[in-house]
């Protein structure tokens, strides 16, 4: 790049054929994206200005940014930040990108709860925070409670809820699945758990393979050891009318709305699907 002339249009279009050659999956999107916020414009300021040659400064920015999308690195981390809900939550290494199929499980819970006076939640495997906050943020009247292994994490989590202006209804704590909360009832349990059969792990892209928590994508032989675990320890901590809301990972739904049998207290199950139509989002009911 050094010594030549390169105007926004030039240079996203051999950033464009650089990533194919690196594998990247959406190569002209992650160069836009990265542009941008090079360049700290909106996207559609690289089309209007296509002819415009970059500073020197610029290029130098961009060309660090370029290297590290180059070695898989997520666009989420390069950046620090994702889009969830509408929302913006900062990102780290340290938990999972939010992904647009969440936003199932999220807007089924707030669908469910929208009616009651002062819901108030569990959300098991924080991350980012991106569920539990953005359940505060469309439902004005819930409390939270969230549980993570990560003091990492819930440190990136806690980041969020005071950018988003809500930590004064969500409690954090670290630890293993209900223990830190145990003898407290929830109108919702809600999680994304970790639900990546362990053989499967090698064949991830190298973004989430070699980049995101590992903790956050192994679920056990079967991706299924962490649902089995949140809906036995779980019905007891459910109030009456209450629910459990689950993502599941492809073909795992019907296993996961099946663990209501072995329970005395679950009842009723629902299944919805994501925008793909792959069954995404388990719902278990408390038997009245």
């Amino acid at each position: 790049m050094a010594g030549e002339v390169w105007t926004i249009g030039s240079i996203l279009k051999w950033t464009e054929q650089y990533f194919g050659t690196k594998g990247v999956e959406s190569p002209r999107l992650d160069a836009e994206v990265l542009l941008s916020h090079v360049l700290q414009q909106e996207r559609i300021y690289l089309y209007v200005h296509y002819d415009e040659p970059l500073e020197e400064a610029e290029l130098t920015a961009f060309r660090e940014l370029i290297k590290q999308r180059a070695r898989r690195i997520p666009v989420a981390y390069i950046l620090g930040l994702r889009e969830f809900m509408g929302l913006n939550f900062k990102v780290s290494p340290a938990v999972l990108v939010p992904r647009p199929d969440t936003e199932i499980l999220v807007e089924a819970v707030i669908e469910r709860l929208k009616g009651k006076e002062s819901p108030v939640f569990l959300d098991i495997g924080t991350g980012s925070g991106a569920v539990c906050l953005s359940l505060l943020k469309y439902l004005p009247a819930a409390a939270g409670c969230s549980v993570d292994v990560s003091a990492a994490a819930l440190e990136v989590a806690g980041e969020n809820a005071a950018a988003l202006e809500v930590a004064d209804r969500i409690e954090f704590f670290a630890g293993d699945l209900y223990a830190p909360v145990r003898g407290r009832l929830f109108d919702a349990i809600v999680s994304n758990p970790p639900y990546i059969p362990d053989a499967d792990i090698a064949g991830l892209e190298p973004e989430v393979r070699d980049h995101e928590p590992h903790l956050a994508l192994a679920g056990g032989m079967d991706g299924l050891d962490f649902y089995r675990r949140l809906v036995a320890q779980g019905e007891e901590q459910l109030s009456p009318d209450g629910f459990m809301a689950f993502e599941v990972g492809i073909g795992q739904a019907a296993a996961v709305a099946a663990l209501a049998a072995g329970t005395k207290t679950l009842g009723r199950a629902e299944i919805l699907r994501d925008y793909a139509g792959i069954d995404r989002v388990v719902i278990l009911w408390k038997i009245r």
